[in-house]
């Protein structure tokens, strides 16, 4: 799932992009509120993650701004902003969920994935569909109960087409999900990650359709 961060401390960011990253995010990072804009604008992000002091436009602004023009991504502020005031200013002005600094990197994953799941209307945090069974939080996947290892990546592409079961994603789409800027994307990248998963899976688990992208069918 693919995230946009935006936040000025360069240390912080820098902190945060790896152990997103880690935890099978394609991250995104902007230091300010106007390229936050552009980037919103230009790219659609499965979540944004928002500090409120940003040198420009600030978070709250940007906040307003991105809900005014009809932009529903869920926003999670992170801040040192840790007044009463201040938590009630970012959730009027848009926020979804809202962490004060210091915080701890798993509540944050935990956090984003609750978002997630709101943002698409599911109950339950495990996604099963027929032999198959994803839990995001564990970062686990079983195939008729036993457990499967996968690489990240992997993880990644089978989440994202899971979470779509019965929709077909073209390769771009999966690519949106799995890398972030400056990130460099192999030819054949999603394809090899795919006969890797049909090979630790089972053949039919995702079905290409030629010139149009991959699909999980939808099983009970």
């Amino acid at each position: 799932m693919r995230l946009l961060l935006v936040e000025d401390d360069t240390l912080l960011g820098r902190g945060l992009v790896a152990g997103l990253s880690q935890s099978g995010f394609a991250v995104d990072w902007v230091c300010d509120g106007e390229n936050a804009d552009t980037a919103l604008a230009t790219t659609i992000y499965d979540a944004v993650v928002l500090d409120l002091g940003l040198p420009g436009m600030d978070g709250l602004s940007l906040l307003r701004h991105r809900r005014a023009a009809g932009d529903k991504t869920p926003v999670l502020v992170l801040t040192a902003r840790d007044a009463i005031a201040e938590r009630v200013s970012g959730l009027d002005a848009g926020g979804d969920d809202y962490m004060v600094k210091p915080f701890d990197l798993q509540e944050l994953q935990a956090r984003l994935r609750a978002l997630l799941r709101r943002s698409r209307g599911e109950a339950t945090p495990v996604l099963h569909n027929g032999r198959v069974t994803l839990d995001p939080a564990a970062h686990n996947v079983t195939l008729d109960g036993l457990p499967v290892a996968l690489s990240n990546r992997e993880f990644a592409v089978l989440q994202g087409l899971m979470l779509h079961a019965g929709r077909v994603l073209t390769r771009s789409q999966l690519e949106e999900q799995l890398y972030g800027w400056g990130e460099e994307i192999d030819s054949n990248a999603v394809e090899v990650h795919i006969h890797n998963l049909r090979r630790k899976l089972f053949p039919d688990v995702i079905r290409t359709l030629r010139g149009v992208g991959y699909i999980v069918p939808a099983q009970p």
